[in-house]
């Protein structure tokens, strides 16, 4: 996955610079299909929330881990 600065730029060269996606492929080094699939979408790639996953968070122990280990 590429940043979002690349991201930002493939759309620039795209919509501002006027460059076709061969030509963005070239310039950036990058897949044909990658170049359009970013030049072309409107959508923006979403971030990734991590979830946290066990005892002391689903259960709630961490509260009373946390009273009986610091008194």
């Amino acid at each position: 996955m590429l940043a979002m600065s690349d991201i930002n730029y493939i759309k620039h060269l795209r919509n501002n610079k006027g460059l076709s996606i061969s030509e963005i492929q070239r310039t950036m080094g990058i897949n044909w299909r990658t170049a359009k699939k970013y030049a072309d979408e409107d959508q923006l790639p979403k971030q990734k929330s991590f979830k946290k996953k066990g005892m002391m968070y689903e259960e709630k122990w961490g509260v009373i881990v946390s009273d009986y280990c610091f008194r």
